[in-house]
């Protein structure tokens, strides 16, 4: 089984496929990403997004409505997934996301972003993969869902050659 992670956002392996190894995936494949979100990623997410929602700015604010402090946004969270994704198959078309937040993340935490692959079909040289999603903070599942996204014929290439 794979597991890969991506500490960094240049990772010269996994890209144009330039390992064989990061061209494909089997059923069961995990990929990682770690990442802290900082005050200036949550303030760049609310100019693009217009979701100027006062418990990503304001301590008081998030704390009067039961948080420790101020929230990283939801989506900017779940961003990682495409991130993952499109960082292993560039090329690749994020086709559908479902989302369930569990927990809140603060400003400065360690948010840990994996996908895994649970479902790979095979549709005109290309593959269509589902994919379980799941960001984690100390161990605790912070947002979790699925995936599915189209990768590109590399990746058939590959997986027909192996089989």
């Amino acid at each position: 089984m794979l597991t890969r992670n991506l500490l960094s956002v240049n990772v010269p392996c996994l890209r144009g496929f330039s390992s064989a190894a990061a061209s494909f995936l089997r059923t069961g494949d995990t990929l990682k990403l770690s990442r802290i979100f900082t005050s200036e990623d949550v303030l760049e997410y609310s100019k693009v997004s217009h979701d100027s929602n006062p418990l990503h700015f304001d301590s008081e604010s998030a704390r009067n409505a039961g948080f420790e402090d101020r929230l990283v946004h939801g989506m900017l969270v779940a961003a990682l997934f495409p991130k993952i994704i499109s960082s292993h198959f560039p090329g690749a078309i994020y086709v559908s996301q479902s989302l369930h937040f569990r927990l809140p993340v603060y400003i400065g935490e360690e948010i840990v972003g994996e996908v895994e692959a649970t479902n790979i079909r095979e549709q005109k040289n290309r593959c269509l993969v589902k994919f379980k999603t799941a960001c984690f903070k100390n161990g605790a599942i912070v947002i979790d869902g699925e995936a599915m996204a189209i990768l590109p014929a590399p990746a058939v290439e590959q997986a027909n050659t192996s089989a």
